[in-house]
């Protein structure tokens, strides 16, 4: 159950990921915020968000490493980061940038695939 429970956090905590690091520039195309809006009322909005994400990452690494009783090693734990944040953006940049896929976007994921296949098929 820790190895579910650390991918749902780490998922979720990737949604605040993204927000925080790109969801500016949708509140700019949405006029919240524009190009007179002082940069540091950007930064410390994007750091209001990303204090959600590591309540929720910390746990997460800490529940799933091996070390404290969980199912993952670091690097196992840093490639599944690593997958779950390029899937949270492509399906946030296509939802809030109409962004489209093109081919190479699934060559990319079909080695994210291998990636993971090669961290966790080795001992």
């Amino acid at each position: 159950m820790n190895a579910l429970y650390t991918i749902l956090l780490l998922l979720a905590s990737n949604i605040f990921m993204t927000l925080a690091w790109y969801g500016h520039l949708k509140l700019q195309q949405t006029g919240f915020i524009t190009n007179s809006t002082p940069l540091i009322f950007v930064i410390l909005l994007s750091w209001g968000i990303a204090f959600f994400e590591y309540c929720l990452q910390v746990p997460a690494n800490r529940m799933g490493f091996i070390g404290n009783g969980g199912t993952f090693n670091l690097m196992q734990l840093k490639v599944i980061q690593e997958v779950i944040t390029l899937v949270v953006f492509v399906v946030f940049s296509a939802i809030a940038f109409h962004m489209e896929l093109k081919w190479n976007h699934f060559v990319a994921c079909l080695l994210l695939i291998a990636a993971v296949y090669f961290v966790f098929g080795f001992k």
